[in-house]
């Protein structure tokens, strides 16, 4: 990963207490993952940003998604794993699991482009995932082109979405050193370490 070990949190995660008016936010995550990411425990300082993200979150993450849950996580790992985010790459590939993506499709990520376990459309849409995390953006017209012929608009808006909140994750998390929590570090070791993973500057 690209992101170096460092000794610290450059901002250290605050208890879920220390803001009640976020009760509903925390409480979100406590039901759906069984604990408050340090991300977010950090970003707590600001309200009001905290409210913004939890409610993208909600969007993106709709119960109602016209494109399969697990799958986006797949993408969001496929974004984080471009830019070297490895705080994000192991919560994207714990959801991913979760919503029923397989371990050995987990795996085969870095080779989608030639790994019979992913169909054109997914292939497609990963190709949107890594051209458009790369510095700089290496998304083309002909990358377009073929992404239509499977997803339809609303479609494409949710992929897009997920691969720019990937990119706000991966500049938050690099940034402030976000300290990984035990299950999403447990997932990263397991499923990840032979790919080259590790949690560097996010073990405390």
């Amino acid at each position: 990963m690209k992101n170096k070990p460092t000794a610290s949190p450059r901002l250290n995660p605050l208890p879920p207490e220390h803001s009640p008016e976020l009760k509903d936010e925390f409480d979100s995550f406590f039901n759906t993952l069984g604990f408050v990411p340090n991300s977010v425990l950090t970003m707590q300082r600001n309200p009001q940003l905290t409210k913004a993200f939890v409610q993208m979150q909600r969007a993106l993450w709709d119960p109602n998604s016209k494109v399969d849950r697990g799958f986006k996580r797949l993408l969001a790992h496929a974004a984080s794993r471009t830019v070297g985010d490895a705080y994000s790459m192991a919560h994207t590939a714990s959801g991913a699991l979760h919503f029923g993506i397989a371990a050995n499709k987990l795996a085969a990520v870095g080779d989608y482009a030639t790994s019979s376990l992913f169909t054109s459309a997914e292939r497609s849409a990963l190709d949107i995932a890594v051209a458009g995390s790369t510095q700089p953006n290496s998304v083309r017209d002909e990358h377009f082109a073929e992404l239509r012929k499977y997803w339809n608009e609303e479609q494409i808006v949710e992929i897009v979405g997920v691969i720019a909140m990937a990119g706000f994750l991966a500049r938050w998390n690099m940034t402030m050193a976000t300290p990984i929590e035990p299950e999403p570090n447990d997932i990263g070791e397991k499923h990840l370490a032979a790919f080259g993973w590790h949690a560097g500057a996010h073990r405390r």
